[in-house]
């Protein structure tokens, strides 16, 4: 795990401060999308299927304002679509910065090194750039050569003006543990503060379908690279026991409402995800009104498939607070590779 300190204390002393209270249900990660209009078409992408009046809708700044203060929580993810073609998007970042928010705006950065200068350096700002493997296998994900390199360059060039930049990665079917790891090395060599990584969530209108790897692949896949982590010096933007889950050992079920989710529609039930299951007016109400029961593994089928970390990562934080040895443990030894795998909750729920 390579998260700042900083970053770890304020997201630490705000979850206390819930269990304290007895909140039952509380948001670790504002998902802030303000538009769904992107400059890709990535072929496990179920974001940009919209008819165009819909992709001409922005959030105003102080919609987002609004959000984030309703929400109130630590941390601020803005995804999209492409955050940088919204052209209020640097006063958007400025009023959550001065709120002392962590923000992650997540980004292809083609449009970065054009934008740049929009943005200042600070502790509380991260480009999170998304790369999806080594140059071959970016560039077909996202269905366009040549991205894979323009994002490498945008990479050097934040880093060159002192910004926090993680990589996003996004695991698909066909991925080898041993390519993986080297695309790790590559990303750990340029200096990047982190990798997130995760398994694409299979979107019903993404469009292709072959994409996404099924839930009893993706164990013996990320043990296989964490077999090859010793010694590499890879950093992770992750808890560590959201890593061991992903290894195959750990038994969770999803927290939805540790990611809401504020689009152009609203508040929308149950997370980032899943779509057209409706919207609530106010966070307020999609807290209250959204039946939460519904939804996760062996409970929706739409849910079947995802160990997504929106959804996972709230799930190993909460674990984590309630046991903080095995956690420490954890994130000292790495994920086990070698012991057989726990029973998911799918295969419980049979």
């Amino acid at each position: 795990m390579s998260i700042p300190i900083r970053q770890q204390l304020a997201v630490g002393l705000y979850v206390l401060k819930q269990k304290l209270r007895g909140v039952q249900r509380y948001p670790l990660v504002l998902m802030l999308e303000p538009l769904f209009r992107c400059n890709l078409a990535c072929a496990g992408c179920g974001k940009i299927a919209y008819p165009e009046h819909v992709l001409n809708k922005r959030l105003s700044v102080a919609e987002c304002v609004a959000a984030l203060e309703e929400c109130d929580a630590p941390i601020v993810s803005i995804p999209g679509g492409e955050p940088l073609l919204h052209k209020e998007m640097p006063q958007i970042v400025e009023q959550i910065v001065q709120r002392r928010k962590f923000v992650y705006l997540c980004t292809n950065a083609l449009l970065l090194k054009k934008r740049i200068g929009d943005y200042r350096p600070s502790p509380y700002l991260t480009f999170s750039i998304h790369l999806d493997g080594d140059r071959e296998r970016h560039d077909e994900m996202v269905c366009q050569e040549g991205v894979f390199d323009r994002a490498v360059e945008a990479i050097e060039l934040a880093l060159g003006k002192g910004f926090r930049v993680t990589v996003n990665c996004t695991l698909f079917e066909g991925e080898s543990a041993e390519r993986v790891a080297a695309f790790f090395d590559y990303v750990t060599k340029l200096g990047v503060e982190a990798i997130t990584v995760s398994p694409g969530f299979s979107y019903e209108h993404a469009p292709r379908q072959d994409v996404f790897l099924q839930r009893d692949t993706v164990h013996g896949l990320y043990r296989d690279i964490f077999r090859r982590a010793k010694g590499r010096g890879w950093k992770f933007n992750h808890s560590s026991l959201y890593l061991d889950y992903l290894a195959g050992n750990q038994t969770y079920q999803c927290t939805p409402w540790g990611n809401p989710t504020r689009n152009v529609f609203g508040w929308q039930k149950p997370c980032y995800l899943l779509v057209g299951e409706g919207y609530a007016k106010s966070f307020k109400a999609l807290m209250e009104e959204t039946r939460w029961e519904s939804y996760g593994t062996g409970r929706n089928p739409k849910c079947a498939q995802c160990m997504a970390h929106c959804g996972y990562e709230p799930t190993a934080v909460n674990d984590a607070f309630a046991h903080p040895i095995k956690a420490a443990i954890v994130a000292l030894r790495g994920p086990r590779t070698g012991s057989p795998a726990v029973a998911s909750v799918s295969a419980a729920a049979k």
